[in-house]
């Protein structure tokens, strides 16, 4: 059985939503026989490097909201985070443009350690503060999955990964994703955003019991927190 996820990496109810799933997952009895596969999305394409800017400020801009209100705002986001396991850093997150990291993702993900690397590059963009658009900052990451320095430079230059990160983001357009994280479940169930480990637990089950049909009509189950590609988190 697959289950397939859009995700950025710098969107933090894809880390959230990451673990709830990752919970139902590890309860699920027949876990050894669904196949994840991680896909690329960007939620701000255009959105430049700048580590003049701290996560606030950067949202502030974006959304035309006074500093105070988006600190504010972020509280929730907070608690929910520690729910599932994550201490979010905001106050040190840096702004990054995250199409290397998706690349990196996609270098991973050949090799058989996409999960891995995504869970990596979340720890690194949301608690540790690293600017996920530095290559050597990239290298250090795949170093702790056993790449070489080498390897992560041919990856984050690579015609063939960037390809391939735009294919998914394509896959995604065509599919009407408008938000992050996004997840399929054997191309017939829909999960949008950040659920609930209990909704994840019935979906895997709902769809472990229809493995043997094949629908391409993809049916939303339940509509979560998420990251939008208008910047709404």
């Amino acid at each position: 059985m697959k289950v397939d996820i859009w995700s950025d990496t710098r969107c933090p109810f894809c880390f959230i939503g990451k673990k709830n799933f990752e919970k139902a997952l590890r309860k699920f009895v027949q876990n050894d026989q669904v196949e994840v596969n991680w896909h690329s999305f960007q939620l701000d394409p255009n959105m430049k490097t700048d580590l003049s800017k701290n996560h606030y400020e950067y949202l502030s801009e974006i959304k035309g909201f006074p500093m105070p209100q988006i600190m504010q705002m972020h509280e929730n986001l907070i608690q929910t985070g520690k729910n599932a396991g994550i201490d979010f850093n905001f106050d040190e997150v840096k702004v990054s443009n995250s199409f290397k990291s998706q690349m990196l993702v996609q270098f991973a993900k050949e090799k058989g350690k996409a999960n891995e690397m995504e869970e990596l590059l979340f720890e690194a963009y949301f608690i540790s503060g690293k600017d996920i658009d530095d290559v050597a900052v990239l290298c250090e990451i795949g170093e702790k999955l056993g790449f070489t320095e080498e390897e992560i430079q041919k990856a984050v230059e690579s015609p063939h990964l960037a390809n391939l990160v735009n294919q998914d983001i394509s896959v995604a357009n065509s599919m009407g994703i408008r938000g992050v994280p996004f997840f399929v479940f054997n191309e017939k169930y829909g999960v949008s955003g950040a659920q609930p480990t209990d909704l994840f637990s019935e979906v895997l089950e709902k769809s472990w019991t229809e493995f043997s049909e094949n629908n391409s009509k993809i049916n939303i189950i339940n509509e979560g927190d998420s990251c939008e590609i208008d910047g709404n988190c």
